[in-house]
C-alpha cells in the first residue's frame, strides 16, 4: 500500500487493523499480508474519509526556527502556525482549530540557517511523496553564495560530487546571478546544498526553499502559512 502511495506504512497497519483494506475485494485482517501486483488494493470509505480529514501546511520559516522537535532551546517552526500568523490571502476554507497541530511532521527539512517554503503534513502519503527513498519530487533553492567557482565547478554541481561515499543523483544548478545560485535537486541529503557548495570552494551565506514539486513558496510572507488547497498536487 505505501509502495502504491496510497498511505504510509504506519496509516496500512492501522487501516488493516479495523478491517478498512481489500484486496480483490476480500477484508484483509493480518499485519503484514501481502499482495501481487496484478491485485487490486481498496480503501473503505472510512479510511478514505480520514484520509481526507489530514491537514497540510506551507510555512515560510525564517532563518532561526528548527524543522522538527525543537531542543537545545531553538524554536520549533511549527510554533509559527498559529491563528494569528495565518496568511490573510489564503483561499482554504478550513478554520484553525488546535487538533490541525496534532501528528503535524516535516517533509523535507530546512536547517535552522535556512529560510522558505516548508511542508507540515498529517498525511503519510503527500510525506512519502515528498521525502520517500524513491521520491522524484524537484526542490528548488536559491543560494546565495562567496567564494570564487573553478572552471569545472558548475559542472561538477552539477554531476559528480559525492557525499558520504555516495554519489549524488544529477542536480540542475545554474547561476541566478553574479552571487546566487539555482538549485533544482530531486533529493535530499543532510546539509547537502552546502556541504556542495564547500566541495568547490563556495560558502553559502544564505539559503531559500521556493518550491516543491507543482507548490511554490509565492508570495507568503517570512513567519506565516497557508494550507495546502484541494486540488493542490506536488506532481
Amino acid at each position: 500500500m505505501a509502495e502504491q502511495g496510497m498511505c504510509s506504512r504506519r496509516e496500512a497497519d492501522a487501516f488493516i487493523e479495523r478491517g478498512w483494506v481489500r484486496v480483490d475485494g476480500v477484508v484483509v485482517s493480518e499485519l503484514g499480508s501481502k499482495a501481487w501486483p496484478n491485485q487490486k488494493i481498496t480503501l473503505e470509505r472510512q479510511a478514505r474519509q480520514r484520509q481526507q480529514e489530514r491537514i497540510t501546511i506551507l510555512l515560510n520559516k525564517p532563518v532561526g526556527y528548527v524543522s522538527g522537535q525543537a531542543e537545545k532551546g531553538y524554536r520549533w517552526a511549527a510554533a509559527l502556525i498559529r491563528p494569528e500568523t495565518r496568511y490573510r490571502n489564503d483561499r482554504s476554507p478550513l478554520k484553525f482549530d488546535p487538533s490541525h497541530l496534532r501528528g503535524l511532521a516535516p517533509a523535507g527539512r530546512l536547517d535552522i540557517d535556512s529560510q522558505g517554503l516548508l511542508i507540515l503534513t498529517q498525511d503519510g502519503r503527500i510525506a512519502r511523496q515528498l521525502i520517500g527513498e524513491d521520491s522524484e519530487i524537484e526542490k528548488e533553492y536559491l543560494v546565495r553564495v562567496q567564494g570564487k567557482l573553478g572552471a569545472s565547478g558548475l559542472a561538477l554541481l552539477n554531476h559528480g560530487l559525492v557525499l558520504d561515499g555516495k554519489k549524488l543523483r544529477p542536480a540542475h544548478v545554474t547561476w541566478q546571478n553574479e552571487d546566487q545560485l539555482r538549485f533544482i535537486l530531486n533529493e535530499g541529503r543532510k546539509r547537502q546544498i552546502r556541504r556542495m557548495c564547500e566541495q568547490v570552494g563556495l560558502k553559502v551565506v544564505g539559503l531559500k526553499r521556493v518550491r516543491m514539486g507543482r507548490i511554490v513558496l509565492g508570495d507568503l510572507p517570512s513567519g506565516q502559512w497557508r494550507y495546502l488547497k484541494e486540488g493542490e498536487r506536488f506532481f
